[in-house]
């Protein structure tokens, strides 16, 4: 066989291949949510022609496996609740598209809200951000929405407002995934903070009200073990960045010469 039949053979192989290899890899972690899980996958493989779609099945027990096995989706299981952010990252060392799209199973996103997020980051941004930031314009701004403000005040990017890896969806790039790494996107202000000290492109890209159609756990009202979390995740991003900066994190002390104290 001649050289150019064999590059002939060997590029109509590459294509065959290429076809076949996700562009976009959307992940979403499930617990117990089948009776909104089909219409968000249904809505995630519109999301583009060459998509793949990753379900974390947190042990649920209400069937949510089978209707995300039934539609396409490849699903990794796992016995126990292991947390919606662990679930991202586990699915994202799944992922084999150049992009990769969180979503949430208890509440519908249509296509076309998320596909800006898809294509700011084929446009070259590494980290796009929803730009939902919680509502300040209030006497009592909650603590979560004071967080991700001060996160992005200490990392220099007030841009950003509240926008923040907390808030899904977003989407990421391989190249910011590889920088991050897939375990830390299992603390989402961490992962933030990696992107932002490592000079990735981060952009709040697209508004997507999602406050409204979150569904709402009803707890008493002296209790918010999810705002604690988030609260700790935050805290554990600023350490990280204390760690790797510097007590005061890269931020100068101006003309203060505490040294005379001393």
């Amino acid at each position: 066989m001649s050289n150019q039949r064999i590059q002939r053979k060997q590029k109509q192989l590459t294509a065959r291949i290429s076809l076949h290899q996700p562009k976009v890899s959307v992940i979403i972690p499930v617990y117990n949510e089948a009776r909104t899980l089909a219409k968000v996958i249904r809505e995630a493989f519109r999301v583009h022609p060459h998509t793949e779609v990753i379900v974390v099945d947190n042990g649920s027990t209400d069937g949510s496996k089978r209707v995300a096995a039934g539609l396409g989706a490849k699903v990794i299981s796992f016995n126990q609740p292991l947390g919606h952010d662990v679930g991202r990252s586990l699915g994202a060392k799944e992922a084999r598209g150049d992009i990769l799209l969180f979503l949430d199973a208890d509440f519908v996103i249509a296509a076309k809200e998320v596909i800006p997020l898809v294509r700011a980051v084929q446009r070259g941004v590494d980290v796009a951000l929803n730009k939902y930031n919680g509502s300040t314009a209030t006497v009592g701004v909650h603590r979560v929405v004071l967080a991700k403000h001060a996160l992005n005040a200490i990392l220099e990017r007030t841009d950003l407002l509240g926008a923040s890896m907390t808030t899904i969806p977003h989407a990421i790039s391989r190249k910011a995934l590889h920088a991050i790494g897939a375990d830390n996107l299992a603390v989402p202000p961490l992962a933030q903070a990696i992107a932002a000290h490592r000079g990735l492109h981060i952009k709040a890209t697209q508004l997507i009200q999602v406050g409204l159609r979150n569904r709402i756990r009803r707890r008493p009202k002296a209790s918010d073990p999810v705002g604690d979390l988030i609260i700790g995740d935050h805290l554990e991003a600023i350490n990280w960045l204390v760690g790797v900066s510097g007590e005061r994190a890269s931020l100068n002390d101006s003309v203060r010469v505490r040294e005379m104290m001393r």
